[in-house]
This record gives structure tokens, sequence and C-alpha cells, in this order.
């Protein structure tokens, strides 16, 4: 340890890569194998000292590096629908930007990892391909609405067919029958109602109009349930 050389370059020395012609500032020194490796810019790699050259004695040509701002459409945990998969929901769980660079051209393409809401199938698409449904902050809101679309939809046909009320916790039938909770319910369905219109407008997705027509029927039947209406 005593006879170990001094490193030639130290943290924040600004360099030159010279086998790319690029400049960058050391960011970090590392003894490995005997001899000193570098850090550049915190990249992965790392560049022995013989690779390297101070900007101040460089005498070659330097490649100007470029900057590049992405500016992102979508995020983590944002619900959207995807192009070609009708009304399927999808929830994004990565992204990433792949750089193109020709003599000529030069482009940036985002793609987007996505996770479908009712089964998990992942999915890449770009976006371009991509409308938000709604955010981050309100995706899980917006997915348990339509599970409850989900749960009065099962509750019809359990009723319709004895046979299946006998699988049916006795507990879960009653929660969904009692009238305190009727109202809750009738309020929830409007709401997924509203969201649904309102997909229907941006969209006119005849999908979203026959979800508007079922959620409307659920209403006038729990309204007449007990002859009052709720709406």
């Amino acid at each position: 340890m005593a006879n170990r050389k001094k490193p030639k370059y130290k943290i924040g020395d600004t360099v030159v890569i010279t086998i790319y012609g690029t400049v960058g500032r050391i960011t970090d020194v590392k003894w490995l194998d005997g001899k000193y490796v570098y850090e550049v810019n915190k990249s992965d790699g790392l560049f022995i000292e013989s690779a390297l050259q101070l900007l101040s004695e460089y005498d070659g040509l330097v490649m100007e590096q470029e900057q590049i701002d992405i500016e992102y459409k979508f995020f983590f945990g944002d619900l959207v629908q995807v192009s070609g998969y009708g009304a399927d929901l999808f929830k994004v769980v990565g992204f990433r930007t792949e750089i193109w660079r020709y003599k000529e051209d030069a482009w940036e393409d985002v793609i987007y990892e996505l996770s479908r809401v009712s089964d998990g199938e992942w999915l890449e698409a770009g976006e371009e391909e991509l409308t938000l449904v709604a955010d981050a902050e309100n995706a899980d809101t917006f997915i348990q609405k339509l599970g409850l679309l989900y749960l009065v939809n099962k509750q019809e046909k359990i009723e319709k067919n004895p046979k299946l009320q006998g699988m049916v916790r006795k507990a879960e039938i009653e929660e969904i029958e009692r009238k305190k909770e009727k109202k809750e319910l009738i309020d929830n369905l409007l709401d997924i109602f509203n969201d649904y219109r309102i997909l229907y407008e941006m969209f006119q997705d005849q999908e979203y109009y026959q979800v508007m027509r079922v959620i409307l029927r659920k209403l006038e039947s729990l309204g007449s349930n007990d002859g009052k209406s709720h709406v």
C-alpha cells in the first residue's frame, strides 16, 4: 500500500475519453487489479489512465456531447388504453427511451411497458398508441368502480339462479341487500355512469355506450325494488 503510486486524475477533473473524443468529468477513482480505473460522469463503464487525457492537455478533436431532453406523456401507475385493444385497460409499469442516430436523420422513441388490468398481460406500446384514462393518483379508484359494477352483475346472476345461492356466503347477499348500502351502491353506479359517459364522449366507442345502458338498467332495478327512486 505504501508503494502505490498516486492516481493520475482525481475526482472533479475534466477529461477527454480519447477513443471517443468525448468530454466528461471524473466522478470516482478505483484501484482494480493493480491499476487505477476511473468512472466518468457516473457511467457504468470504467476507464484506464491511458484511455483518458486532461482536457487542458488534449490536442485532438473534441466531439460535442448531445444534450437530450425527453418529455414523458405518461408515468408509472397511469391507467391507459391502447390502440387496437378496444376498451381494455392497462397500467404503465415502466418506460424507456430509444435514441436513433444516423448520418442524415435522428429521432427518439419513447416505449411504454404496460400490464393489462384484467389479467396482467404484459405489453409494449409507443406513446402515440396510448390514451390516458386516469392518472396514477386516480387509477385505483377508477378500477374499484369497475369492480363494483362486476359485483352488481354477479349479484343479479345469483338472484336469477337459486342454485347459485347456496354457493355464496349468506353474509355477502345480506350485505348487498341492506337498504343502508343500497343508497351507497346507487351513488357509486352514478359515478361509474359519469366516468363512462365522459369516455364515450371522448372516443365514441360503443362498448362504453353499452356499459352506460347496463348501469341505467341496474339503477332502474334498484330503484324499483322498494318502489322508491334513489336517483
